[in-house]
């Protein structure tokens, strides 16, 4: 893989030493620092935590392009009738306009969740073969309940938990492909017909997109639910999933304490500092109504 090596993800100011964990973790895993273009898609992310992922650049010399989309009409369009939650919050369907929002030199790229440590190279994974696809991913190990539901009965949709279903947090993404398939156009006719109430938020919608057009990547690259036993794996990729997050004082996880070293202790310590102020601020709203609290 020669070129700028083109990296996306897609966070709320809820998520952002993760995000620059995230992206200073790819810095680590490449000598082709230099090569690399991180492109932010962000909600609500505060100038001053901006800065910090800026460090990035006079860290590592990699360039870091910020798209501040809260105040950006198209996703503020597409995600006016869309289901949202503290967890997921609008910006959870911003990387289905990264075909729309990224500069047109951008042919391929990876995207990233911002609950990931990298541990290899993402020239390796940039280089990867897609056969003509416009999508590579890893299969997403619980499908079969995430699809089915309790007792393989309790959900209905679109999906059949004997076919292929991915994990959309780690992605090689065709740009040409990717634009190819209407991703907003979909989500509209999805609303429309009232299916999306039916869905797993846009990860499903990815794999309706994608559905028989995907390669499947190796599980090293998308390494889900990372139990400390799986270390011995080597993962390329490690997808923290669960609730056990490696930056919690409950981390029990494989590669928790590398985690920590990469988003540093310093900013572990800022960031759950941090958290339990917006906690705080949020009980404070529930309790005393608004304006009671700090966002």
């Amino acid at each position: 893989m020669t070129g700028r090596l083109h990296v996306a993800l897609a966070f709320d100011d809820g998520f952002w030493a993760p995000a620059y964990a995230a992206a200073r973790s790819v810095c680590i895993a490449t000598t082709r620092r230099a090569d690399l273009v991180f492109h932010l898609l962000e909600w609500q992310v505060s100038a001053a935590h901006r800065a910090e992922l800026d460090g990035l650049v006079a860290e590592y010399g990699a360039q870091v392009v910020h798209y501040p989309l809260e105040g950006d009409p198209t996703l503020r369009d597409l995600t006016a009738a869309l289901p949202r939650s503290r967890a997921f919050p609008p910006i959870v369907y911003g990387r289905l306009l990264l075909d729309r929002l990224l500069p047109p030199e951008v042919e391929r790229l990876v995207y990233l969740d911002a609950d990931v440590l990298v541990r290899a190279p993402i020239e390796v994974l940039l280089g990867s073969d897609l056969g003509g696809r416009a999508l590579g991913a890893v299969a997403e190990p619980g499908r079969h309940r995430l699809i089915a539901g309790d007792d393989m009965r309790a959900r209905r949709g679109p999906f059949d938990p004997a076919e292929p279903y991915f994990n959309s947090g780690v992605l090689l993404i065709d740009r040409a492909g990717w634009a190819a398939a209407d991703l907003p156009g979909l989500l509209g006719r999805l609303v429309a017909s009232g299916e999306i109430a039916t869905l797993y938020h846009d990860q499903d919608v990815l794999n309706l997109a994608f559905r028989g057009a995907w390669t499947e990547l190796g599980f090293r690259w998308n390494l889900q639910k990372p139990h400390p036993a799986l270390k011995a794996l080597d993962p390329f990729i490690v997808h923290y999933t669960t609730g056990f997050k490696p930056w919690r004082l409950l981390n029990y996880v494989a590669f928790g304490s590398t985690y920590r070293h990469v988003m540093t202790r310093d900013l572990v310590r800022r960031y759950r500092r941090y958290r339990w102020a917006r906690r705080f601020a949020e009980l404070r709203r529930r309790l005393f109504g608004p304006g009671s609290g700090r966002p």
